[in-house]
């Protein structure tokens, strides 16, 4: 019973002292009783047993295969200089773009030599790189990208835009110093950023050389 409704009841009516001190006393008490504590409830574990983890780490998607080259056209009518001009140095592609190697082939020739255009194409630059003069040609017809032929060191007798035909000359050969131990012209071929070998524009009746022939020597006797 709480204290305000005992003394509702008690109003007008007379108690001794004890007792009235005794009931007060045992109405507080009940008033300040906690309750029955509340029992948190304990979850209910599942039987079902955990997700088991990989320890394998997820595998990166495979990248796209880098495509191949497309093939080169033999489309050349001509060596940039000569007929059959030596090859100083041949074609040596390196392992990684940024690896040593040799992009492309030197080839011997005088200087003042004429330069021409392999194949029709287009100027797509002609001027000095580095101190030395350069003429790169784009060739028609050869897909897209299409190929680039590059010729130096140049004195440049044509200009950027020009469309030229093939064995038209761009230039003759500067007497800029090469890496050659003789002079040359470095020719050099690629699509897009990959090099080629330039000399696989050249066909076969270019390219092949005049075969050995074995000649008579006179005056010694056969076995």
């Amino acid at each position: 019973m709480h204290v305000e409704r005992l003394l509702t009841v008690m109003h007008g009516k007379r108690f001794p002292p004890l007792l009235l001190g005794l009931l007060l006393t045992a109405t507080a008490s009940a008033a300040g009783a906690s309750p029955d504590p509340v029992r948190t409830p304990v979850p209910v574990r599942s039987s079902a047993p955990p997700p088991v983890r990989s320890s394998a780490p997820a595998q990166a998607p495979a990248p796209d295969p880098v495509p191949a080259p497309a093939p080169v056209p033999v489309i050349a009518r001509s060596w940039p200089v000569g007929v059959r001009p030596v090859v100083v140095r041949g074609w040596d592609p390196p392992a990684t773009p940024y690896a040593r190697g040799h992009r492309g082939v030197d080839l011997a020739a005088p200087v003042g030599a004429p330069v021409r255009a392999v194949a029709a194409g287009r100027v797509l630059f002609a001027g000095q790189v580095a101190g030395r003069g350069v003429v790169s040609l784009e060739l028609t017809g050869t897909g897209t990208p299409p190929l680039r032929t590059t010729y130096t060191p140049v004195r440049p007798s044509v200009s950027e835009g020009d469309e030229v035909t093939p064995s038209q000359p761009v230039g003759t050969l500067a007497a800029t110093p090469s890496h050659c131990a003789v002079p040359c012209l470095h020719w050099g071929l690629r699509r897009d950023h990959v090099y080629l070998n330039p000399l696989s524009l050249l066909p076969a009746r270019l390219s092949a050389r005049t075969p050995a022939r074995l000649l008579p020597v006179l005056g010694v006797p056969l076995p």
